[in-house]
């Protein structure tokens, strides 16, 4: 099995994505979860362009990494000065990582009018940055910035700038699809003209501009590429990098390329996921592999189907990238799809129950509700149809006050009257608005009671417009997302009024996260 090695640009290509930035110890903590995986090379950064890049390599080196190379990152000399006294390539060395990449200039336009030099000047800042953290003792790949471009523009130019590289002891150059603007056959007829020049080893480096970077980087190894680099989720500059997690999936998936280390595939779902969390930024629900939609399914006859055989409308197992399937319950729900969400209640035997069940969504659907993204309040539907629901407290009142301060700025107050058991609590809270304020009353009032609700927040609040024709007067629906430390669940209110129907919402995320817990047990 051929094998194709894993360069991750994350902490400093993806970084450069808007709305992206990650701390020291988000840089540190990824490249763990990366070297974990088994990906054979860690860009870590440019150490001369920011102090965080700079403690970032030195404290990288106390890491035990296992498996992965870290690379730093930088550009060729100077031009019309030598390489030992270039500060950049200082800067690479003094990393002390054991691969450097050095980016240079292909295109021969933007040698003259961007870097302002001689194409020959530019042949020779390859070579000797490229001989030169060679002759130090690491190993060196190029990244030849615009090749496509400078190729369609200059061939013979650009492969001698490849040239330059490989003879001075890189031991890969890198295809750079800078713009994102190559169609992936022509990816392919240069990867492959490429691989008849060169001797040493050849990757791809794909920007996502024409949403083609998966295509080409794909084409790319089948022309004879044995590196691909790219981004977790194809975060980056512009409309991002190459999505590693695609990538990673279909090379190995549907090619039978040996990439990351064994077992590792099922994680996909997980690093993925963990990289959304450190960049603060919500999953993409229709990622391919790894998204929450990737293998979900709504409509009745696909839901029967799937309950029958999953590879009907499933292209893989969804365990082979650590997902899994789901299957929604809306208004264009059969029996089967109930039959299926409440197979653990052991209900499949009666039919009017499942009628009552389904009659039961598609009422609420037409009064606004939706339950793809709010299974948690599905389940509670299914336990109160069932006769299994008995509400861990009920709520009595609750009033929200807003106030403006007496410097313009609005205070909220929340206050809730709520009973457990044969005891009454009544609370009262701030918050920085009216649900963070009744989030908090109830916790005041709960989490004496019912201490493990300390490890449920609140991660997401969807407000949503029904009705629209009814302006000021229409109803709304919010969603709220929540998790512990385990699991994450979606729960739904709809209302007239936006603080109802988050109400509605946030007691159903709390009886159902008193229900989990029930069901799982005593924490240990």
């Amino acid at each position: 099995m051929s094998r194709v090695a894993i360069y991750d640009t994350t902490l400093r290509d993806g970084s450069q994505g808007e709305g992206v930035n990650f701390s020291l110890q988000d840089k540190l903590l990824l490249t763990r979860r990366l070297d974990e995986i088994g990906v054979d090379y860690i860009e870590g950064g440019y150490p001369l362009s920011n102090p965080k890049d700079f403690e970032y390599f030195q404290a990288v080196r106390e890491l035990p990494l296992t498996r992965a190379k870290v690379c730093a990152f930088g550009m060729t000399r100077r031009k019309n000065a030598p390489a030992e006294t270039d500060t950049c390539l200082k800067a690479l060395l003094d990393a002390k990582t054991p691969v450097v990449t050095i980016v240079g200039k292909t295109w021969d336009f933007h040698v003259t009018d961007v870097l302002g030099t001689t194409l020959d000047e530019n042949l020779k800042m390859i070579a000797d940055s490229v001989a030169y953290c060679k002759s130090q003792g690491r190993e060196v790949f190029y990244d030849a910035e615009h090749f496509f471009d400078g190729y369609r523009a200059n061939p013979e130019y650009a492969l001698q700038t490849l040239r330059a590289a490989a003879t001075a002891g890189a031991s890969a150059v890198v295809l750079c699809d800078t713009n994102g603007g190559t169609m992936p056959e022509r990816i392919a007829e240069v990867v492959s003209a490429v691989r008849r020049e060169l001797s040493c080893d050849v990757g791809i480096h794909c920007h996502n501009d024409c949403e083609l970077a998966v295509a080409n980087s794909l084409a790319a190894v089948r022309s004879g590429a044995t590196q691909v680099q790219g981004t977790m989720n194809g975060i980056g500059e512009r409309c991002g990098n190459v999505d590693l997690v695609s990538v990673i999936a279909n090379l190995a998936l549907k090619y039978g390329y040996g990439v990351l280390k064994p077992g590792s595939l099922e994680r996909l779902t997980e690093t993925s996921r963990y990289v959304y969390e450190l960049a603060n930024m919500n999953f993409r629900n229709g990622q391919p592999f790894v998204g929450q939609s990737a293998f979900a399914h709504k409509g009745g006859m696909h839901t029967h189907a799937v309950a029958k055989d999953p590879t009907t409308y499933e292209h893989i197992r969804p365990e082979a990238v650590g997902n899994e399937r789901r299957i929604l319950v809306s208004e264009l729900s059969g029996h089967s799809t109930i039959l299926t969400k409440t197979t653990k209640y052991q209900v499949s035997h009666d039919k009017a129950l499942m009628t009552k069940i389904l009659n039961a969504v598609q009422d609420l659907e037409h009064a606004g509700y939706e339950f793809e993204a709010a299974e948690a309040s599905f389940d509670l539907l299914v336990k109160k149809a069932t006769g299994l629901y008995k509400p861990w407290f009920e709520r009595l009142a609750y009033r929200v006050n807003i106030e403006a301060g007496t410097d313009g700025a609005p205070t909220t107050e929340a206050t809730v009257k709520v009973r457990v058991g044969d005891g009454v609590q009544h609370t009262v809270s701030e918050g920085d608005g009216p649900v963070n304020a009744i989030d908090g009353a109830l916790r005041k009032a709960l989490v004496p009671l019912f201490p493990r609700l300390n490890d449920m927040q609140l991660v997401d609040y969807k407000v949503r417009v029904v009705n629209s024709k009814e302006g000021t007067a229409a109803r709304v629906r919010v969603v709220i997302e929540s998790r512990d430390g385990t699991d994450v669940w979606g729960t739904v209110g709809v209302s007239e009024n936006v603080i109802e129907a988050s109400w509605l919402a946030l007691c159903d995320s709390i009886e159902y996260k008193l229900f989990k817990d029930a069901e799982q047990g005593p924490s240990k």
